[in-house]
């Protein structure tokens, strides 16, 4: 046998000897066996074949896992390595490694973010798809947020850095999508147990094909070489890639479409989901309440709303900036009355002294002998209503909607396309509010006035547990946490949501769901093939031991193309989207 033979089989043969040594069978094992079988009875040829095609295959299976990955080795190299930063006073360009929390960094035109920070000075459009995977960019300005590897387009930007560099939004979703291709999924722990018995088995096999026959008169040469080529055959390399190949592409392929899912066991999840749990305010709406209708009992409206501006100003309450917000833009001149005496009532309003007058604002329960129809009108059309008013007089009716997302109908929609059979909306509103705004989006059921205790009994009283929810990450943890899968939505930068959430939306964008839904049952259709796939070609070719015609280079053709092909239909899962 010629030197570079023996040079080529090295690894192969050190490997294949430790895990003999030890009784771990594995691929390089059987190898190895049959490559000093082939040997012993003079077949060297072949041996050195085995070893080649043994070598091509295991390049090849490197170089696919290689290309799943590549969409990580895409992120990692969209953050600048280098930052300009005014310190002191002084401006400088430094590595992000050097960068200190507290530095202005300065990013001109057309410059990527090399650091996350928050706005000082500058307005741009911020292209965030390595983030976010939004395709649209994002108008920022003073005070607001920016992350690394972002791309900012039109405008010179001050930024305040926030953060270090290891602790940046894309160094650790790199980092926790690197710990989630490395996870092993439920169908690749049961590939991995399958394996443990599957190999030996081949071993026993391959000796009794090579002892057997010879015993009832058949010639020991032919019978041994066809017991190596059992060895060779049953490889269980296409076998052992096909669910980690999958797993990764997939996770990858999110990642690149702004969607974190943090190991394959979530992915794996995802795709047995039936019923939807969805929080309702910033999930399905939009978050921020706007004033839809305002009704007068009074003829003196200026002074209704005057009262009401004066009230509502020394309120923080999110409903209270909605209604200041809306006098400020559509009545200008309406000056705010000095109130004295304010006053917050748990759960029901405000009040103060106004002119002498203890004045009201609040829920219609803080108010007694309301007008029924008008009030119900509004509720009934999904709107929360606030009353002003004195102990004598009722002065004004002003209705308020958290309107729903644009796309929040369609993405319910192409959820019940999908096979999820149950949509919940989990709300702490009013119920005749939240029944309306099911009614708008089609939803299968709605759960009103809940606390966040509330909704973690409801999520636990499931059965099976078989549901997903998906909330802001922050106040409905505890449900998240309870839940098959929990889903954090529109958190980028949120430290809490990335933490606890199986997976995050990064952007601020619903219709990722059903992308996830679509990828994760792709993805697990794509396992059942490869692991279908891998173990019936290996019984194919192992029926061509019965009329003796298996050989070595077969068993090898046969591993290696399993291996490619299943390596190769894994990879489809990159153009999902």
């Amino acid at each position: 046998m010629d030197w570079e033979h023996w040079v080529g089989g090295l690894s192969l043969f050190k490997a294949g000897l430790i895990n003999l040594t030890k009784f771990r069978f594995d691929m390089k094992t059987l190898m190895t066996i049959a490559v000093i079988g082939a040997a012993i009875i003079g077949e060297w040829r072949e041996a050195a074949v085995v070893v080649i095609l043994f070598a091509i295959s295991e390049a090849l299976e490197s170089y696919s896992m290689d290309k799943a990955r590549s969409s990580i080795h895409s992120l990692m190299s969209i953050s600048p390595e280098e930052a300009r930063i005014r310190r002191n006073g002084e401006e400088q360009t430094i590595t992000v490694e050097d960068v200190a929390v507290g530095d202005v960094m300065l990013v001109k035109p057309g410059q990527q973010i090399a650091m996350d920070g928050t706005i000082l000075d500058g307005f741009s459009s911020i292209n965030q798809a390595s983030i976010t995977g939004e395709s649209i960019p994002a108008e920022k300005t003073a005070n607001d947020d920016v992350f690394a590897g972002t791309i900012n387009q039109d405008g010179f930007l001050e930024i305040e850095v926030t953060k270090k560099a290891e602790d940046t939004t894309i160094a650790k979703i790199i980092h926790m999508v690197e710990e989630a291709q490395e996870e092993r999924a439920p169908a690749q722990a049961f590939v991995d147990r399958f394996a443990a018995y599957y190999t030996p088995a081949i071993i026993i096999i391959a000796f009794l094909v090579a002892i057997v026959p010879p015993l009832f008169g058949g010639a020991w040469g032919t019978w041994i070489y066809q017991g190596l080529a059992v060895l060779v055959v049953g490889c269980p390399c296409a076998l052992v890639v096909s669910t980690p190949v999958a797993i990764v592409t997939a996770i990858g392929n999110a990642a690149r479409n702004g969607v974190l899912i943090k190991g394959g066991i979530h992915l794996e999840q995802i795709g047995e989901i039936r019923k939807i749990a969805f929080d309702k305010t910033g999930t399905l709406t939009n978050g921020t309440p706007k004033v839809t209708d305002i009704h007068f009992f009074t003829d003196e409206r200026n002074k209704a709303l005057r009262y009401l501006k004066g009230l509502e100003v020394k309120s923080n309450h999110p409903l209270a900036k909605a209604i200041v917000d809306y006098m400020n833009n559509e009545q200008p001149a309406i000056q705010a009355a000095n109130v004295q005496s304010f006053t917050t009532v748990h759960g029901k309003g405000i009040r103060g002294e106004i002119d002498g007058v203890t004045v009201y604002a609040g829920s219609p329960d803080y108010f007694k002998n309301t007008p029924d129809s008008r009030i119900t009108q509004y509720q009934e059309a999904g709107k929360t209503v606030m009353l002003c008013g004195t102990e004598d007089e009722l002065l004004l009716a002003i209705a308020l909607r958290d309107e729903p997302r644009t796309e929040s109908r369609s993405v319910v929609q192409k959820l019940h396309d999908l096979g999820i059979r149950q949509t919940f909306m989990l709300t702490g509103d009013h119920e005749q509010t939240a029944k309306a705004l099911k009614d708008d989006l089609a939803l299968t059921d709605v759960k009103a006035g809940l606390l966040p205790e509330d909704k973690l009994q409801f999520i636990k009283a499931q059965e099976h547990g078989n549901i997903a929810m998906i909330g802001d990450g922050i106040n409905d943890t505890p449900a998240l946490a309870a839940s098959k899968v929990g889903i954090a939505m529109g958190s980028a930068g949120t430290d809490s949501a990335l933490e606890t959430a199986d997976v995050a939306l990064m952007g601020d964008d619903l219709n990722k769901l059903p992308y996830t839904v679509k990828l994760s049952r792709k993805a697990l259709g794509i396992i059942k093939q490869n692991i279908s796939f891998a173990i019936g070609i290996k019984a194919l070719a192992l029926l061509l031991v019965i009329p003796g015609w298996l050989t070595l280079w077969i068993a090898i053709f046969a591993d290696m193309g399993a291996t490619l092909l299943v390596t190769l239909n894994a990879l489809r899962l990159m153009k999902i989207s």
